[in-house]
């Protein structure tokens, strides 16, 4: 059964990365989203926090049935650190969305092996938007490497980080049952940066464009399995998502958190008391507003911690990460823009972080899969249905 207080064993977790947000992450916000493409000054100083995070968990649960691990210690600190910075979470050093899906599909060795880097994850390309399945790049095996030809776009972490996990395709003709995941050295020959994007929100991140021109890539760097199954191969590398959707919906309650904070001191400033006994309808409709943001913010939040729980206790979760990263990408977004709305001018200037914000939101709704996409997987599930049956 999961228990919605956090547990005592991940409190340190909690407790180190709401400081960091405070003290480090919070006061250079408004500047690193200035400064945008510039790396912030920040990253050294949290590269130990980020292997805290990567090492946290095990079991700390009061029985050997339930287990609170790794996932649930993810997403806790995520929600603490974008509550600081959604930008700078995604810029943490060896933290990046391609260490999950390392974490995901890599056997022993390679988990070793990659052990300490910080990977970032390309799978958009300028065709496919939102299906994974068709993309285009591709990966032959040549001796004893794999020579990948494509490119890749909206990868975040593409500049800074040490590697990318890509995603391609070993034999077009098969579909999605031929798409694997590779571990790509950024200094291999033929990898390209080729721009870097200019963003809405989220700026303190890189989010580049990449292009591989016959990089070579040994044939150990494939993670998983490299044989074409067409009843599991595609299943095996979008075991990925399932690890990686609560993570971004942590991200969502933490922006949604932050904008909530701020909103109830600005109410307090102005002489409006929040009354939870009381019946929204019958206080300030300020107040009535606030309470309803609340109250989405809270089923978000507990959809995310019984994603990241199943996962830690080896239940099937991916119906369940899809719904959390649905319902918190979209109740961020509107959370912050009610915070703006109900700050009025203050809201929507740059005295306040609401309108950083309610940028920051409004990712955490897209990538990872979008909004159509989640609600798409969920009624599959729901429904029973294949993706050929349910479009």
């Amino acid at each position: 059964m999961i228990h919605l207080e956090v547990p005592a064993g991940l409190s340190t977790v909690v407790d180190q990365a709401h400081l960091t947000a405070e003290k480090l992450l919070r006061p250079g916000s408004r500047r690193n989203d200035r400064a945008e493409h510039t790396r912030p000054p920040e990253l050294d100083a949290l590269a130990p926090l980020a292997d805290s995070l990567n090492t946290a968990g095990g079991r700390a649960s009061a029985t050997a049935e339930v287990r609170n691990g790794r996932n649930l210690a993810s997403v806790l600190g995520i929600m603490e650190l974008c509550w600081g910075d959604a930008g700078m979470l995604l810029s943490l050093p060896r933290l990046g969305l391609g260490n999950a899906a390392i974490a995901s599909v890599a056997n022993a060795e390679q988990a070793e092996r990659f052990a300490g880097k910080w990977a970032a994850m390309a799978i958009t390309e300028p065709d496919t938007g939102s299906d994974s399945a068709a993309i285009r790049t591709t990966a032959v095996l040549v001796g004893d490497h794999y020579v990948l030809n494509g490119e890749k776009i909206f990868v975040t972490s593409g500049e800074r980080a040490d590697a990318v996990v890509v995603w391609a395709t070993l034999d077009r003709t098969l579909g999605r049952a031929a798409i694997k995941s590779f571990v790509v050295e950024k200094d291999s020959p033929g990898f390209e940066l080729v721009r870097l994007e200019h963003k809405l929100g989220i700026r303190a991140s890189d989010t580049a464009h990449l292009r591989l021109d016959n990089v070579r890539v040994p044939r150990e760097n494939l993670l998983g399995d490299p044989e074409i199954n067409v009843e599991r191969s595609f299943a095996g590398v979008m075991q990925t998502f399932d690890n990686t959707r609560p993570l971004v919906a942590a991200m969502a309650v933490g922006v949604a958190r932050a904008a909530l904070d701020e909103t109830r001191t600005l109410l307090a400033e102005a002489g409006l008391t929040i009354d939870y006994d009381r019946a929204g309808p019958r206080q300030p409709a300020a107040v009535a507003t606030f309470l309803d943001l609340e109250a989405d913010y809270e089923a978000a939040y507990l959809l995310t911690l019984e994603a990241a729980w199943m996962a830690d206790n080896a239940r099937p979760n991916s119906m369940h990460a899809s719904m959390a990263k649905a319902k918190a990408g979209r109740s961020a977004t509107d959370i912050a823009l009610g915070c703006v709305a109900l700050a009025g001018s203050l809201g929507y200037s740059e005295d306040s972080l609401l309108e950083k914000w309610a940028r920051d939101a409004k990712i955490m709704d897209i990538f990872e899969g979008t909004q159509q996409i989640q609600q798409l997987i969920v009624a599959r599930r729901l429904l029973g249905k294949s993706s050929a049956e349910l479009k």
